[in-house]
C-alpha cells in the first residue's frame, strides 16, 4: 500500500440534529489568541483532529474557541476537508497559527508537540486510528461507535489501559444534565426494579454493490478505505469537499451498521449507565420475528429487557399505566419503566416521568451539564489531571458492543446467548466467527 502524503506548510459550531451534528460557521473569541490571560500557546494542550467531516467540523468549530488548546494539526483524505480545516484554524490563531495540514493520519501522529488527537472518522477507522494515537503518546476524543466489530472493542480498553492515556468516546449524554439526572434517580432505586427500557432507531444493514465512479482529484480514496475491504469510489460513500450528512456510507456493511451503530449506539450508552452496567452487559439478544419477539429484544441477567422500536404498540409492548401510545420514544433518548413508574429522557432538557413526583422530588441529583461542550470540558479536565473521563473507552466499547449484538442477531436470525464477561457467544460458532473482521493490508490491531 502506497498512499499518497500530502502536507500542507464555526451562536453553536456544533448544534446536535436528528442524525448528528450540523457544522456552522466559525465563530473564535480573542482569547484564542492568547488575549484575556489565556495561556500562551506553548502552554496549551497541543491538538490534532483525525477526520473532517460533519462532525469533525463542528468539533473543531467549538474546540477552536477554548483558550487552553492550541490546534496543531489537521487530517483528512479529501482535500478540500483539509484545506478548509487548516484555513479555520489559521483564520483563529493568525499569526500565532502552527497549524498544518496532513493526508496521512501517521504524520499527524508522529508531531511530539501534540498531546491529544480528536478522531471523527467513519467507523472502519476508529479503532485503528485510536491505537495508533494511544501508542504514539496521544490521549484520544473519539466519535461513537467507538468500534466496528466486538473484538475492536476489546482492544480499544486494553491499548487505553496499557499505554496509560485518557480516553473519551462522544457519547456525550454523560455530560449532559437530563440524562445525568435521569440515570442518577434510576441508579438510585426511585424508579424500584427496573422490567423494561425503549430506546429507538432498529435496523441494521445488509450487503450493498454500487457502481464504481471516478475518484475526485486528490482524494486519497486507498487511505479513505483503510482497513476496511476493497470497494471502487462511489459518491455514496464519500461527499467529496463540503459533507452533506453525518454518515452517508452507513448503509454499507464494510463501514457500518446502520441505525444501531449510528444512532441507538447512544441510547444503548444510556441503557448501560442507568442499569449500571458499564462493566457488563445483556445476556441475551433476539431479532425480531423470532421466537415471538416484535422488535430486537435483549435481556440482562438482572431480569431487565431492552427493545428497540419508534413507539411503544399496546399490541407488542408493555405499555405502563400514564404512558400515551402515541408518544415517540425520543431520539437517542429512552423509557425507563420499574415498580414505582417511569422516566423518559432525550435530548435538549427532555425529561418527563410519571408521577410527576419522582422528578418533582428530585432535589439530591445533578444540577449542570450541558451537550457536547461539557463533554469536551470532561476530556481536556481529565487531561491535565489523568483522571477516568465520563465515557472512557470501557464503557464506550461496552455500549458499542451491545448495538454490534444486535446487529449479529438481525445477520445470523435467531436468539443468541451472551456472556458479557467472556465477550462471546454461548455454543455459537458462527455468532463468534461474526465478533471480528480480516482488516486490509497493511492494518492491524
Amino acid at each position: 500500500m502506497h498512499p499518497s502524503r500530502t502536507r500542507c506548510t464555526r451562536r453553536h459550531a456544533l448544534k446536535l440534529a436528528a442524525g448528528g451534528a450540523l457544522a456552522m460557521p466559525f465563530a473564535v473569541r480573542s482569547s484564542a489568541l492568547g488575549a484575556e490571560g489565556a495561556a500562551a500557546p506553548s502552554d496549551r494542550i497541543g491538538l490534532g483532529f483525525i477526520g473532517i467531516g460533519r462532525m469533525g467540523q463542528g468539533h473543531l468549530g467549538l474546540l477552536l474557541r477554548y483558550p487552553e488548546v492550541q490546534v496543531r494539526g489537521v487530517c483528512d483524505v479529501d482535500p478540500i476537508r483539509r484545506r478548509n480545516a487548516k484555513a479555520a484554524a489559521d483564520s483563529a490563531y493568525g499569526a500565532g497559527s502552527d497549524c498544518a495540514a496532513y493526508n496521512d493520519l501517521r504524520e499527524l501522529l508522529a508531531r511530539g508537540d501534540i498531546d491529544a488527537v480528536l478522531i471523527a472518522t467513519g467507523d472502519r477507522w476508529h479503532v485503528p486510528a485510536s491505537v495508533l494515537a494511544m501508542k504514539a503518546g496521544k490521549d484520544v476524543y473519539c466519535e461513537k461507535p467507538v468500534s466496528l466489530t466486538i473484538r475492536e472493542s476489546r482492544v480499544l480498553r486494553e491499548v487505553a489501559a496499557r499505554y496509560g492515556r485518557v480516553f473519551q468516546t462522544g457519547l456525550q449524554q454523560r455530560t449532559t444534565l437530563e440524562f445525568r439526572r435521569a440515570c442518577d434517580l434510576v441508579l438510585r432505586g426511585r424508579l424500584g426494579k427496573i422490567s423494561h427500557v425503549y430506546v429507538c432507531f432498529p435496523g441494521t444493514v445488509e450487503e450493498v454493490n454500487l457502481p464504481a465512479e471516478p475518484v475526485p482529484e486528490g482524494l486519497d480514496w486507498n487511505l479513505w478505505l483503510g482497513p476496511a475491504p476493497w470497494r471502487p469510489f462511489n459518491h455514496r460513500y464519500h461527499e467529496y469537499g463540503q459533507p452533506k450528512n453525518v454518515v452517508p456510507w452507513h448503509f454499507c456493511p464494510d463501514f457500518g451498521s446502520g441505525n444501531l451503530t449510528s444512532n441507538a449506539v447512544h441510547a444503548f450508552d444510556v441503557v448501560q449507565w442507568g442499569l449500571g452496567m458499564d462493566e457488563s452487559g445483556p445476556v441475551e439478544v433476539t431479532p425480531p420475528g423470532v421466537d415471538g419477539m416484535p422488535s430486537l429484544t435483549y435481556k440482562y441477567a438482572s431480569g431487565a429487557v431492552l427493545q428497540v422500536d419508534w413507539k411503544l404498540d399496546p399490541q407488542k409492548h408493555l405499555v405502563p399505566p400514564g404512558w400515551d401510545p402515541a408518544t415517540a420514544i425520543q431520539a437517542f433518548g429512552a423509557v425507563f419503566i420499574g415498580e414505582h413508574g417511569w422516566i423518559h429522557v432525550g435530548r435538549e432538557g427532555y425529561l418527563k416521568s410519571h408521577p410527576e413526583a419522582i422528578l418533582a422530588e428530585d432535589t439530591g441529583g445533578p444540577s449542570e451539564g450541558r451537550p457536547v461542550l461539557s463533554h469536551h470540558k470532561n476530556w481536556l479536565e481529565c487531561i491535565r489531571s489523568r483522571r477516568r473521563t465520563a465515557c472512557d473507552a470501557a464503557a464506550g466499547g461496552r455500549s458499542a458492543i451491545v448495538a454490534h449484538l444486535g446487529g449479529i442477531a438481525h445477520w445470523t436470525r435467531r436468539r443468541l446467548a451472551w456472556d458479557p464477561a467472556k465477550e462471546e457467544f454461548i455454543n455459537d460458532d458462527e455468532a463468534n466467527r461474526l465478533r471480528s473482521r480480516p482488516m486490509r493490508e497493511p492494518w492491524r490491531v
